[in-house]
């Protein structure tokens, strides 16, 4: 990657899972990585919860005054949480979800993109889900909100190609994934659904990351790239 030591890297969810192998995996290529973290009792993790505005616009401002730019935002962030049946899902647990998956990348997005533009180019990447477009009748309000995120950032997407055509975004949508959001569940079923026989691994999709972020991407945006053991193929 063409002067990927100059650049700098925001990524949430950055304490574990998909968001920590991405942002290590960026740090391994040269960039210069803000990793950020509802909890920040990591070394170098900046504390940032992704559903409040105030902690975005400070994140971001701080990254303007101390490098003057921002070329990858990475929203890694998502929560699964518990009693998420349509008959099951509390109005708190609705919002609690979308608060996360959904608004948090909404907010990241819509104060990240000002930097950007001060370069004329950047990267927007969403960590979606195949259950944006494969539903699970267990993950009522994390489906429906991976669904609006897809559709969120194809939205954006066109609309930067318009105004800002050097910024691009995308979203990976992972399968069943060996993170500690699956850990709570028996993990045999989602195997055995699995074409390839087994979950997928953090670092897996943390290339196509790597990939999606550098300029033998350059053409691509408002794409949706599944990671999921042919799991959607059937």
């Amino acid at each position: 990657m063409s002067g990927s030591r100059e650049r700098i890297a925001l990524v949430t969810g950055a304490r574990s899972g998909i968001g920590k192998a991405c942002a290590e995996g960026l740090a391994r290529e040269g960039f210069l990585v803000v990793g950020c973290d509802l909890r920040s009792d990591q070394v170098g993790v900046v504390p940032l919860d992704v559903g409040y505005e105030e902690d975005w616009q400070n994140v971001i401002a701080g990254i303007d005054r101390r490098y003057g730019r921002l070329d990858v935002l990475i929203n890694a962030a998502g929560v699964s949480l518990d009693g998420d049946t349509i008959e099951h899902c509390s109005p708190e647990t609705w919002s609690a979800t979308f608060e996360t998956n959904l608004t948090g990348p909404f907010l990241g997005m819509k104060h990240a993109i000002p930097l950007m533009r001060k370069r004329g180019e950047g990267v927007i990447l969403n960590i979606s889900s195949i259950l944006a477009n494969v539903a699970d009748g267990e993950a009522a309000a994390y489906s429906a909100s991976k669904g609006a995120l897809s559709q969120l950032t194809k939205s954006v997407a066109l609309d930067l190609a318009r105004k800002s055509p050097g910024i691009r975004c995308n979203a990976i949508l992972p399968g069943y994934a060996a993170t500690p959001l699956l850990e709570r569940w028996p993990t045999t079923a989602y195997v055995q659904r699995t074409p390839l026989g087994r979950l997928c691994r953090p670092e897996e999709v943390a290339s196509l990351a790597i990939y999606l972020c550098g300029d033998a991407a350059a053409a691509v945006t408002g794409s949706e790239f599944a990671v999921d053991g042919g799991y959607t193929a059937q």
